[in-house]
């Protein structure tokens, strides 16, 4: 209703009612509802609006993150929905992008992107059925080399009724799967063909430390003369203590997160199929934050580069 010259809907005398001044977007969102009942030019004197910023407001904004979004979006699914926030701020970080990790975590959360989350475990304890080796790790994880320090255990996935055992050795200094065995029975032939893979690949293992836990398997006397043989030390765990091997414990939680869960495995042909390229990708592509945003095996390589 013109007052004066000027024209008063009740919509924009509330909106002019409070103590802070409408925000230009907001002025000009209302004078584009109401421009089809009033006149524009009576619309824009009252907000004292000039003409080009009213268009200059309507104007579609550009996504100034539009590049970055899709590279989240691609990292995320190259990675099957395994990387988080943090781990694709690194990833962007390795390609040249620093950005906020509040804006990885907001663009996320804009397009549903969420990480796999961890979800229980074969038991090989079986008593004493051989010679229990002392403690010698202790919970000291920690590795200032590659070959230094191993752990090893066997964890069981069921596909299908079908039960499939995997057998594997991950080095403490940098996380590598070094060798596994995947096997339909968890036998000594299992654990002895994992241990000829590893000394294949690496063949001087003098001093090494092999950790695992108390498992039926590793109390086997052609298992640790294996180890003798090698000059390996070998390690246990105290019995019924998880925590004493967390770091093969943590490996496997983050395989079945982020393989076995997600995917709803029918077939166990299918599975083991998926679980070696996975072990693959682990170890040259997927990165670790304690690594410094490289994967286990880029991190192994630069180590044994010289230091100027």
């Amino acid at each position: 209703m013109p007052q004066n010259g000027k024209c008063h809907p009740k919509k924009i005398e509330g909106l002019n009612s409070g103590r802070r001044e409408i925000r230009t977007e907001l002025k000009a969102r209302v004078i584009g509802e109401l421009r089809h009942d009033f006149s524009l030019r009576k619309l824009l004197a009252y907000f004292e609006m000039p003409v080009s910023t009213f268009y200059a407001a309507i104007k579609p904004k550009k996504n100034k993150y539009e590049l970055i979004e899709k590279q989240i979006i691609d990292i995320y699914h190259e990675h099957k929905g395994r990387y988080g926030v943090r781990r694709i701020c690194f990833q962007l970080k390795n390609e040249g992008m620093v950005i906020n990790h509040k804006t990885v975590h907001r663009l996320m959360k804009k397009n549903g992107l969420k990480s796999v989350q961890r979800r229980v475990k074969y038991n090989s304890y079986r008593g004493a059925v051989g010679k229990a080796a002392p403690n010698i790790i202790n919970r000291n994880f920690a590795a200032s080399k590659a070959n230094q320090k191993w752990t090893t255990d066997v964890t069981q996935i069921t596909i299908s009724e079908k039960k499939i055992f995997l057998s594997p050795i991950l080095d403490m200094y940098n996380g590598e799967i070094v060798s596994y065995n995947i096997s339909y029975r968890p036998d000594i032939n299992q654990v002895m063909d994992m241990l000829d893979k590893a000394f294949e690949k690496v063949p001087e293992c003098k001093g090494l430390i092999l950790h695992s836990d108390q498992g039926w398997q590793y109390q086997q006397k052609r298992y640790q003369k294996r180890l003798e043989e090698k000059g390996i030390i070998q390690s246990m765990s105290r019995k019924g203590n998880c925590l004493d091997n967390s770091v093969m414990e943590n490996w496997f939680g983050i395989m079945k997160s982020e393989l076995l869960y997600p995917n709803k495995y029918e077939d166990a042909e299918i599975f083991i199929k998926d679980l070696i390229g996975y072990i693959d990708y682990y170890n040259t592509r997927r990165i670790k934050l304690k690594l410094k945003g490289l994967s286990p095996v880029q991190f192994r390589t630069k180590s044994l580069l010289p230091t100027c």
